[in-house]
C-alpha cells in the first residue's frame, strides 16, 4: 500500500526539519551557557537529524526495481536502515550523554546565561511537540484501535515507530534538560544539570534498545499478523473446492510486501483446468483480503492428515 510509504515519508521529513533547526540552536546555547544538559540535547538532535536522513535513504532505496541478484526487490532496505538508526541512537546519543553526565557530576560547573538555555529549550519543546504530533497523525491509520505500545510492537512499518519514539524521547529529554538547568539555577548547585544529562542518556538507551529489538525482528523476517493470517485462510477456504490449508508460511519482505507460500488441499475430482481456475481465484481473494500481498505461491495437493505441518501463530 503506497499510502503507508507516504505516511512514513511525511513523518520523517517533519522530524528532519524540526531536528535540524533545533540542533543548531542547542549547540549555540550549549556554547553560551556551558550546560551539559544542553550539550547532551544538542548531540541528541545530531543523532536524530542523522537518523531521519538514514531513514530517507532506506525509504528511497527500497523502491529500486527487482533484479537478478534481488528478485524480490529491495524493500528490506527500510528494515536495515531502521536498525542502523537504532544503533546510532544508542551509541551516539545514549553513551555520549551518560559520559557527559558522569563528567558533569564529578566536576560541576556553573551555568552561564541560563535564560538563553531555558529559552532555547522552550522553543525546542514546541518544535519537537509539533513533530511528534505529525508522527502520531501519520501513524494513527495504521495503529487502529490498539494501544501505541501494541502498534510499536506489531507494525511491519519500520520508520513510524522510530520517529514516534525519537520524538517522544526528544520531548521527554527536553523536560529533563529544562528541569536540570532550572534546578541548577534555583539551588545554585550545577550537579542538577549533570543529573538531567544522565536521565537523558538513560532515556535514549531505553528507546534505542526497544528499537533494536523490534527492527532486528523485522530484519530477520516477520510473518503476517494474526489478523492477516486469519484473513488469508478465510479467503482461501471461501471456495468449496478448497478443502483445507495443509501448510502456510508468510514473511514480510518489506512493509507492504507480504510473501505467502501455502499448500492447499483441493477436491480430488477436479481436472487440471479446474485446479488452475481454483488457484487463480484463490489468489485474487487473498489479494483483496490482504492488500499488502506481494507474491503468492499456492501448491495444490490432496488432503491427508499426516501431511499437515502448519506453524502455530504466536500472539503479537
Amino acid at each position: 500500500m503506497a499510502e503507508q510509504g507516504e505516511d512514513s515519508k511525511i513523518a520523517i521529513l517533519a522530524a528532519l526539519g524540526a531536528n535540524a533547526g533545533i540542533m543548531v540552536a542547542k549547540f549555540i546555547g550549549a556554547y553560551i551557557t556551558g550546560s551539559s544538559s544542553m550539550l547532551a540535547e544538542a548531540v541528541h538532535s545530531v543523532a536524530d537529524t542523522g537518523n531521519e536522513a538514514l531513514l530517507l535513504v532506506g525509504h528511497n532505496r527500497s523502491h529500486q526495481p527487482p533484479d537478478t541478484l534481488h528478485p524480490f526487490g529491495y524493500s528490506r532496505n527500510r528494515y536495515f536502515y531502521s536498525f542502523v538508526v537504532a544503533l546510532v541512537l544508542f551509541t551516539m546519543g545514549c553513551l555520549f550523554a551518560i559520559n557527559e553526565a558522569i563528567h558533569k557530576i564529578r566536576f560541576p560547573e556553573q551555568i552561564q546565561s541560563h535564560w538563553v538555555a531555558i529559552g532555547i529549550l522552550g522553543v525546542s519543546m514546541v518544535l519537537e511537540t509539533a513533530s511528534f504530533r505529525t508522527a502520531r497523525k501519520q501513524s494513527a491509520p495504521l495503529k487502529g484501535k490498539g494501544s501505541w505500545w501494541h502498534f510499536i510492537r506489531t507494525t511491519r512499518n519500520p520508520e513510524l515507530p522510530v520517529v514516534l519514539l525519537e520524538d517522544a524521547g526528544a520531548v521527554i529529554g527536553l523536560v529533563f534538560a529544562l528541569a536540570g538547568v532550572s534546578l541548577s539555577v534555583v539551588t545554585g548547585n550545577p550537579v542538577w544539570d549533570g543529573i538531567g544529562t544522565l536521565l537523558i542518556g538513560v532515556l535514549l538507551g531505553v528507546n534505542a534498545l526497544i528499537l533494536i529489538v523490534e527492527t532486528k525482528s523485522l530484519l530477520i523476517g516477520e510473518g503476517a499478523t494474526i489478523q492477516e493470517d486469519i484473513a488469508i485462510r478465510s479467503a482461501l477456504l471461501a471456495d468449496p473446492r478448497i478443502e483445507g490449508v495443509i501448510r502456510m508460511q508468510t514473511q514480510y519482505l518489506g512493509p507492504q510486501d507480504l510473501l505467502i507460500n501455502a499448500e492447499i488441499a483441493l477436491r480430488p475430482d477436479l481436472d487440471i483446468t479446474e485446479v488452475s481456475e481454483t488457484i487463480d481465484a484463490a489468489g485474487e481473494r487473498v489479494r483483496a483480503a490482504v492488500p499488502n500481498t506481494y507474491t503468492i505461491y499456492l501448491e495444490p495437493d490432496v488432503f491427508e492428515p499426516d501431511k499437515v505441518n502448519d506453524l502455530p501463530m504466536k500472539p503479537s
